[in-house]
């Protein structure tokens, strides 16, 4: 049961809010700044109970979990409450219901066209248990993609919008990345097929979307694995000439994508520039590299955002 809903800490000490035996109760709080703690001087013992770590100032330069200090030969209460707070934030995250009726009326607010699509994966369950499912579309939607097809033409991008292992990440990251990227691809002559919203995806579901529409190129924006810190991290995949025999190899990915990660924006104009590079060089996956250039295409100014 997460802990992030129905846990409270006195779980973990008696309801005292302390650790017993624990000379400090185990509140001694890892700082932040690389300062040493109110009352105590540089690494001295941590009042006279727990131990801090020599390399506690390191801490500063990174959220991963470094210099927590110790009680004894014990990991502090609170630091075993913060990591099981984070594991249950990325579990719900994996559980998470994906509300694609909400996204695509957000989307459709900032003038972005969406279609609804389901894969083979009739719920999140059998979501996880069978990732082949997810890489492919349920008879249904695939006969209605083929029947739209004559209809939109041949297009240069198809945008897949998907929760994949987290929907939080879908939710929150997808708007701000397309309202961004969707002008600038516009701005350089691109044409796109409307934005589908496909639940319960995998990375290569874009493969077979792309084949059926004759789509030069497909991007897929999915949530990622949560780590223990990022539950909301967005993953974004493309593809040149996507068909069901591509793999791994042939696509290039874009990864953290969230305000404490690569920010939406950034990540947006990372996108621009790599799938214009791939459209002019006709290629993508490994043989297309990251040069880092910047990208020369200006941010149209009636950008909206999503709301």
């Amino acid at each position: 049961m997460p802990l992030s809903e129905t846990t409270p800490a006195s779980a973990f000490d008696g309801g005292s809010g302390v650790t017993p035996g624990i000379p400090d109760g185990g509140r001694y709080a890892r700082p932040t700044s690389g300062e040493a703690p109110a009352g105590s001087s540089a690494t001295a013992e941590i009042l006279a109970g727990g131990t801090a770590d020599t390399w506690t100032a390191l801490s500063q330069f990174t959220s991963a979990r470094i210099a927590l200090g110790r009680a004894g030969g014990s990991v502090r209460t609170e630091s075993l409450l913060d990591f099981r707070l984070s594991h249950a934030r990325a579990r719900d995250a994996v559980q998470m219901e994906f509300h694609a009726e909400a996204l695509g009326a957000a989307l459709g607010r900032a003038g972005l066209e969406t279609v609804r699509l389901d894969t083979a994966a009739p719920d999140r369950r059998t979501f996880l248990v069978r990732p082949d499912l997810g890489r492919r579309l349920a008879p249904e939607p695939r006969a209605a993609l083929v029947a739209r097809k004559p209809t939109w033409g041949a297009r240069d991008l198809a945008i897949i919008v998907s929760d994949g292992l987290s929907a939080l990440a879908a939710e929150r990251q997808t708007g701000a990345v397309l309202t961004c990227l969707v002008p600038l691809l516009r701005a350089a002559g691109w044409s796109l097929y409307p934005i589908f919203l496909a639940p319960f995806g995998r990375v290569k579901l874009q493969d077979e979307i792309g084949e059926l529409l004759g789509a030069r190129h497909t991007l897929m924006l999915l949530g990622e694995r949560p780590g223990l810190g990022s539950p909301d991290s967005l993953g974004a995949y493309f593809t040149f000439m996507p068909r069901a025999a591509c793999t791994d190899a042939d696509r290039n990915c874009v990864s953290n994508i969230r305000p404490e990660g690569l920010p939406p924006k950034a990540a947006a104009h990372k996108l621009a520039q790599l799938l214009l590079e791939s459209a002019r060089r006709g290629i993508s996956g490994v043989a297309l590299k990251d040069t880092g250039d910047e990208l020369p295409l200006p941010l149209p100014a009636d950008t909206r955002a999503i709301a």
